[in-house]
C-alpha cells in the first residue's frame, strides 16, 4: 500500500513537472516570435504592427538589444528623434559597442546640428565600427556641415 502511494506521488509529481515545462518552453517560443514576427513586419515596411510586437518583446526580454535598435529605426522613420534617441541610447547601454547604434545615434545628432555630442560619438564609433566601417566617409560628409568655424583647419 505504501509503495503504491509512493508511486502515485512519483506519477503525480513527474506529471507537474512535464506540464511546467511544457509552459516554460512555449511561453519562450512565443518571447522569441515576437521579435521574429517584429522583423518581418519591418522588412514589409509595416513599422505600427512591428512597433508592437518589438514593444512586446522588450517586456519579456528587455535586454534585447536587437528590439530597442529596429524600435529606433522605426522612430527615425517617423521623424520622432526624441524617442529614436532613447532606443537607441538603450542599445548603448546593454552594448556600448554596438556600431550601428553608434552610428545611427551619431546621424541623429549631426541632424540636430549637435556638434559636441556628434564628435564625441564619431571618435567612439571609429574604435568599435565593425559592420558600419564603411558608412564612415558619409557620416564625415554630414558631419563636416555642422562644424563650427573656429574649428574648421
Amino acid at each position: 500500500m505504501k509503495n503504491i502511494k509512493n508511486i502515485l506521488k512519483f506519477n503525480f509529481l513527474l506529471r507537474i513537472f512535464v506540464l511546467y515545462f511544457l509552459f516554460t518552453s512555449e511561453s519562450l517560443a512565443e518571447k522569441n516570435s515576437f521579435f521574429s514576427e517584429g522583423k518581418d513586419f519591418f522588412e514589409k515596411k509595416q513599422y505600427k504592427k512591428a512597433q508592437i510586437l518589438f514593444e512586446r518583446d522588450i517586456v519579456f526580454n528587455p535586454k534585447n538589444e536587437d528590439s530597442y535598435l529596429y524600435l529606433a529605426k522605426i522612430f527615425n522613420k517617423d521623424e520622432n528623434g526624441e524617442e529614436s534617441e532613447i532606443n537607441l541610447r538603450n542599445v548603448l547601454l546593454l552594448n556600448p559597442q554596438n556600431d550601428e547604434a553608434l552610428y545611427l545615434l551619431t546621424l541623429l545628432k549631426i541632424q540636430q546640428s549637435n556638434y559636441e555630442e556628434a564628435k564625441e560619438l564619431m571618435d567612439k564609433f571609429n574604435i568599435v565600427c565593425k559592420s558600419f566601417c564603411p558608412k564612415k566617409s558619409e557620416m564625415n560628409e554630414k558631419f563636416e556641415k555642422i562644424v563650427p568655424e573656429n574649428e574648421k583647419n
